[in-house]
């Protein structure tokens, strides 16, 4: 911990302590090999603290690497100003964070859009200040210590549409092909996206090899879902935490046994369905392929023959 501990403004005091989440956060000082979970108190004495818990999602924080930190986090941002800078009084590199007014799970995987969104504004306001693309959100500065010059910039929330329509004005939000780059799928809340995507297609398609919907079929449906999501977060340059990996495989064993109808509707009905829906598309594209050579033999009857 920091040997020091110098009390901050009053207002930036009692504006993050309602705003910040965590309750036993990962926390250190300059060392991150010392990285360790502490009670919410002795946390707050150290330089570094988790930014948001495993269930939840508040805080966007975006890692500014120039010595004018402070002012790239402000500059064009009057009608979205980050709700706190944590700046470094050495090199001028800072922290900005924006703060939500309602925080988005990201374990409750039946909601997966509003993560999804999360992802892109968080993407939007890494571009809007020209942020550091590797920062994983997990730490961040701690704007109560007094290792670092820190300011109180807006005590309002923000709520997600409105950074929304702010990055839009600003043309600041990546277009929707940002999601299939490589680094979308494997950064910050991007991984949690991926993880989820991933998983469950796989878990769908062991659904149909499942020969029954008993008990112990849904012990190994459970088992091969854990061990998917873990195999796809061993993937990441920076992993997901052990428990929020759990996490996101509860969510999908969960919703597979309690509310999908691959389930619900038993082995052989879902059998059947799968058949069905298969000779339909094969149809279909079938149909598309004969159509286009119909086409184009028809163009060439006209160009060619005369016909």
């Amino acid at each position: 911990m920091s040997n020091e501990y110098v009390q901050p403004t009053l207002e930036l005091t009692r504006a993050f302590d309602g705003w910040w989440l965590p309750q036993r956060p990962l926390c250190c000082d300059d060392d991150y090999s010392q990285l360790v979970r502490r009670s919410r108190i002795d946390a707050l004495r150290c330089k570094h603290i988790e930014a948001n818990p495993a269930a939840q999602v508040n805080m966007l924080v975006v890692d500014v690497d120039s010595s004018e930190g402070r002012l790239m986090s402000l500059w064009g941002h009057r009608d979205m100003p980050p709700n706190f800078i944590a700046e470094n009084p050495a090199n001028g590199h800072c922290h900005a964070g924006w703060v939500l007014t309602e925080p988005v799970c990201r374990t409750d995987m039946a909601r997966l859009k509003p993560l999804k969104l999360l992802h892109a504004v968080t993407e939007g306001l890494r571009r809007s200040v020209d942020g550091d693309e590797g920062y994983s959100g997990l730490l961040m500065k701690n704007p109560l210590s007094d290792a670092w010059d820190s300011d109180l910039c807006r005590e309002d929330t923000y709520d997600l549409p409105d950074l929304v329509a702010a990055l839009e004005a600003h043309g600041d939000m990546p277009p929707k092909s940002w999601t299939r780059t490589k680094r979308a799928r494997e950064v910050g809340v991007g991984r949690n996206c991926t993880l989820f995507d991933e998983a469950r297609t796989l878990a769908y398609r062991e659904v149909r090899r499942l020969p029954d919907r008993t008990p112990a079929s849904s012990d190994l449906l459970r088992e091969y879902v854990r061990r998917t999501c873990h195999e796809i977060n061993a993937s990441f340059p920076d992993p997901l935490p052990v428990r929020e990996v759990n996490d996101t495989a509860k969510s999908i064993h969960k919703w597979i046994t309690t509310r999908s109808r691959m389930w619900r509707d038993g082995a052989v009905a879902n059998a059947a369905t799968f058949v069905a829906i298969q000779s339909a598309r094969g149809k279909k594209s079938g149909e598309a392929r004969q159509n286009a050579f119909e086409e184009k033999f028809a163009q060439y009857a006209q160009e060619v023959l005369g016909q």
